[in-house]
């Protein structure tokens, strides 16, 4: 079996937190919004529907499991759920906190300013944050 390989684009662009059961969670390098993507950690997949049955739920299970603990801890007045896969074919998905005063409310985050990388004091503590939800979550 080949080795989960994580697209480069993805890996320059996050940092990484945890192994879920199938998926890589990995942390956004955009401080201005709490943001997690989860990469399914299998090979040539760029679509949902190429998953198998337990996959899929697997990977809704995941899913919701982090984005109700990330909306509660973050104290989010929304939570975007998108998988896009235009500039990155490798399927992944975007778990957005927002919030109505941030810097690109209502619109989405994509194409809005510019990111702002975390300094390692924030960036240590959200993922510590994250890490202790990650933990406790039942998947």
């Amino acid at each position: 079996m080949k080795t989960f390989e994580l697209d480069p684009r993805l890996e320059a662009d996050t940092l990484p937190l945890a192994d879920l059961p199938l998926c890589r969670a990995l942390l956004m390098n955009d401080a201005r919004y709490p943001w997690v993507v989860l990469v399914p950690r299998r090979d040539s997949v760029s679509e949902v529907f190429e998953l198998s049955q337990d996959e899929q739920a697997q990977l809704w299970r995941e899913t919701i499991a982090l984005g109700t603990a990330m909306k509660e801890i973050f104290h989010g007045d929304k939570l975007n759920i998108a998988t896009l896969g235009n500039m990155v074919s490798q399927l992944h998905i975007h778990l957005v906190v927002r919030y109505t005063d941030d810097a690109s409310w209502p619109a989405p985050v994509w194409g809005n300013g510019s990111p702002e990388p975390y300094e390692l004091p924030l960036q240590g503590s959200r993922r510590e944050q994250l890490l202790a939800q990650i933990e406790g979550l039942k998947l």
